[in-house]
């Protein structure tokens, strides 16, 4: 379970790295001025800093619930299948997820991706809950 977790943490560190990157870029090619960064308001943005800002933003919704369930697992000593496989397809969904984000941004698909990954979590917690019985 800490080895996915730790995927999640290392996802969501190369997405502000990104999102670094991005800003930087942005003021450098003079499309935000650096000025913007004090209130986070006034400026038009460029769509993929727009993008790759709300991916990181993401990051801190529903994995939030998954490193709580994956720290209650280690703590109470819950190891099973079951929990491990739901840890690891949370880790693919919320990557597909900001893989689309940062790319193609298509909606439908960063639905379907969002869904599988919130599916991932209430199972995690159903099957921690059960093995607490």
């Amino acid at each position: 379970m800490i080895y996915a977790i730790a995927a999640v943490t290392l996802l969501t560190i190369l997405i502000g790295v990104l999102l670094v990157r991005e800003r930087l870029s942005s003021v450098r090619n003079g499309e935000v001025p650096a000025g913007y960064f004090k209130l986070m308001q006034g400026e038009a943005l460029p769509e993929q800093m727009i993008k790759t800002g709300r991916c990181y933003n993401n990051m801190f919704e529903v994995p939030c619930l998954f490193y709580v369930v994956g720290t209650l697992y280690i703590v109470s000593g819950v190891e099973n299948t079951a929990g491990l496989l739901l840890a690891w397809a949370f880790v693919l969904f919320r990557s597909a997820q900001a893989w689309v984000h940062l790319t193609s941004n298509k909606v439908l698909y960063r639905m379907y991706l969002y869904g599988g990954g919130i599916l991932c979590v209430l199972l995690l917690w159903i099957n921690l809950l059960i093995e607490q019985i």
